[in-house]
């Protein structure tokens, strides 16, 4: 039938190991934007993630960091520099779009928190202070 679509997103778990394969397939949705990622990768994630609990999966201890293409959105995750000199940090926020507030040598509050995940060149706020 003209016009008719299935939407299908693939996943599977962990990573370095697969132990679970998910396949969702939507056949012919109606009212809704005609892409998988959109469509079916929420149902996929709702299910691995009851997996990840149905099957005690543990969580890793090491990381492998993903290889990014060159047209692909990269994420990093933002460095702890609450309560550092700001002349000692300047490097770390490199690549960000940093905006400072406040006046003194010393990082009192940053927003997002450290340790979040964010889009490269995201805008991290900084509140500076005296120590």
């Amino acid at each position: 039938m003209q016009g008719n679509y299935i939407l299908s997103f693939i996943g599977f778990l962990p990573a370095d190991d697969p132990q679970v394969v998910v396949y969702v397939a939507i056949d012919n949705p109606k009212g809704v934007v005609q892409y998988g990622g959109t469509v079916a990768a929420p149902i996929a994630k709702a299910i691995l993630e009851d997996a990840i609990d149905a099957l005690n999966i543990e969580k890793r201890k090491t990381k492998t960091e993903k290889k990014y293409q060159l047209w692909e959105k990269k994420y990093v995750t933002v460095p702890n520099v609450t309560g550092k000199k700001l002349s000692k940090v300047k490097g770390k926020l490199y690549g960000y779009d940093v905006k400072y507030t406040g006046s003194g040598d010393y990082i009192k509050y940053q927003s997002p928190k450290a340790g979040e995940r964010v889009l490269e060149g995201s805008k991290i706020r900084i509140l500076l202070g005296d120590k």
